[in-house]
C-alpha cells in the first residue's frame, strides 16, 4: 500500500527522529519478536518492561513483549489481547509473567504465561499454542476454551466455562471437562480433585461481558486484536480518492490521531508508541493514516502480517518531542491534551466533538453511530447512565509514579439528554 499524500510533507525534525527510531528498532520482517496488547486497564496496574525502573504505571495500547511482567493492585484490573484475538484478563492483586511470546520459521506464534499469583481469566479461540503455568501445573487447551485460574498458598483452582483444558503436572496429564473445577493441593503428592461445579467468584460477570463484547464487535473481522475496537468506536465509509477508510466517532476536521498518547521505551526495541485512545491499537501497528481534505484523518488498512516500527504519519504534535536514547528514571514520553467526557451532573456525562471515543469504556454506550451525528451538527451530547457492558469500571486509576495517559471521565450510556449549537464535529 502506498503511503498517506500527507506523507511528503514530513518535517525535517522528523525525519531525524524517523532515523533514530529506525536504528533503535530491529528489523521486524526477520525477527521472531512478538508483541501483544494491554487493551484495557482499570484501576491500579504495573508494568516491569525490564528497562531497568522496575515496576512502573501501566496504561492501555501499551505493548507487551516477552519478558514482562503485569501486575495489579488492590482495586486494578487488566486485560491482555493476543494477534487472533483471544484475550486473558487479570483481577486484583494479581502478578503475570509472559515467560514466551515466539513465532517460528513457519508462522505459528506460541505463547506461555506464568501466573505468579492471584486470579486470571482466558479467553482463548483455539488458533496458536497457549499455555499458563500456575504452581507445577501448566494448562494447555488444544481447542477454544474460556477458563478460570485462582492460585493461594493452600491450593490452586482451575474452572472451565467453556470447552475443556488438559493440565500437565508432577502428577501427570489431567483433562478438565466444561463446567468442572480442579483443585491442586500445595502438596505436589497429592493428585488433583475434580469438581462438577463451579463456585462463582466475584469478577465472573465482569470476564464474561468482558467476553461478549468482543464476541460481538469482532464478528466476521479478520484483522484479529484491536477489531472489536474497532467495530464499536469508529466504521469504515468509501472516502473518494482514498477508498475505504477507518474514522472514529466524534473526530471531526481539526482532530489529530497522534495528539494524544505517550512513546514508551523497551530494552532492544527503542521507544514504541501506544495511543491512549481505547481503540488505538489496530490503526497504529499496521496500516497508514491519511488526512483527507474535507473528510479528516483516517486509516487505511494494511498488510496485517507484518508490524511497522515506525509510524507512517505526518505528525503535528511530535515536532518538539526529543526521543532521544532515555537517561535514568525516564522512559516514558507522554503527549496530549486530554479530556474526553465533561460531568453534568452524577448522573449525566457530555461527550465532545474531538474526543474520539476517549473516557468511553468499552462497550459501555449503545448506539454511537447516531450520536456522532449529534455531536457533529451540535458540537457535543448529554447522556446518561444506562450500562450494557460492564467490562470498565467508573473510574480508571493509572497508579504508580510514572507519568500517567491523558484519560477523561467515565460515561455509560448513549441516551441524549440535550445538546447545543457550539458547531464542530464528525465528518462520516
Amino acid at each position: 500500500m502506498s503511503r498517506p499524500s500527507s506523507f511528503s510533507r514530513i518535517t525535517p525534525v522528523f525525519l531525524a527522529l524517523a532515523v533514530g527510531l529506525l536504528c533503535s528498532l530491529p528489523a521486524f520482517a526477520e525477527s521472531q519478536a512478538r508483541i501483544v496488547r494491554l487493551s484495557d486497564v482499570q484501576g491500579s496496574v504495573q508494568i516491569n518492561k525490564l528497562s531497568g525502573l522496575g515496576f512502573e504505571a501501566a496504561f492501555v495500547n501499551l505493548p507487551i513483549t516477552q519478558g514482562v511482567q503485569l501486575r495489579t493492585g488492590a482495586n486494578g484490573r487488566a486485560e491482555i489481547e493476543f494477534e487472533d484475538g483471544s484475550s486473558m484478563r487479570l483481577t486484583p492483586y494479581t502478578t503475570v509473567e509472559f515467560s514466551r511470546l515466539d513465532v517460528d520459521d513457519s508462522g505459528q506464534r506460541s505463547s506461555e504465561v506464568h501466573l505468579l499469583e492471584g486470579m486470571a481469566y482466558v479467553d482463548w479461540l483455539g488458533k496458536d499454542p497457549f499455555s499458563l503455568r500456575f504452581k507445577q501445573e501448566a494448562a494447555s487447551p488444544d481447542h477454544a476454551a474460556h477458563f478460570r485460574v485462582d492460585t493461594s498458598n493452600e491450593a490452586a483452582n482451575l474452572a472451565v466455562f467453556k470447552g475443556e483444558v488438559d493440565i500437565d503436572g508432577p502428577n501427570g496429564k489431567t483433562v478438565v471437562d466444561k463446567k468442572k473445577t480442579a483443585t491442586f493441593a500445595a502438596d505436589d503428592d497429592a493428585k488433583p480433585t475434580i469438581a462438577g461445579k463451579i463456585t462463582e467468584a466475584p469478577l465472573d460477570a465482569w470476564d464474561h461481558q468482558a467476553s461478549a463484547y468482543h464476541d460481538q464487535y469482532a464478528k466476521n473481522n479478520a484483522n484479529g486484536y484491536g477489531a472489536s475496537d474497532l467495530n464499536y468506536y469508529g466504521s469504515y465509509s468509501n472516502i473518494p480518492g482514498y477508498g475505504m477508510m477507518w474514522q472514529p466517532f466524534f473526530t471531526g476536521i481539526g482532530w489529530d490521531p497522534f495528539m494524544d498518547g505517550a512513546w514508551s521505551w523497551y530494552p532492544g526495541f527503542g521507544y514504541m508508541y501506544a495511543s491512549a485512545y481505547p481503540w488505538g491499537w489496530l490503526p497504529y501497528m499496521y496500516g497508514n493514516w491519511a488526512y483527507a481534505p474535507g473528510y479528516g484523518w483516517g486509516w487505511q488498512p494494511g498488510p496485517i502480517n507484518r508490524w511497522h516500527p515506525i509510524p507512517h504519519y505526518t505528525p503535528t504534535t511530535l515536532a518538539h518531542v526529543s526521543l532521544a536514547a532515555p537517561v535514568a528514571g525516564v522512559k516514558t514520553v507522554v503527549l496530549g491534551r486530554g479530556g474526553a467526557l465533561s460531568p453534568l451532573s452524577s448522573s449525566h456525562m457530555v461527550v465532545r466533538a474531538g474526543s474520539a471515543g476517549m473516557g468511553i469504556p468499552r462497550g459501555s454506550l449503545t448506539g454511537l453511530k447516531q450520536m456522532n451525528h449529534q455531536v457533529a451538527k451540535s458540537g457535543f451530547v448529554a447522556i446518561h447512565a444506562a450500562p450494557q457492558f460492564a467490562a470498565s469500571s467508573p473510574t480508571r486509576s493509572l497508579g504508580g509514579s510514572a507519568p500517567a495517559m491523558p484519560s477523561g471521565s467515565f460515561a455509560h450510556s448513549a441516551a441524549p439528554v440535550g445538546h447545543s449549537s457550539s458547531g464542530g464535529g464528525s465528518h462520516h
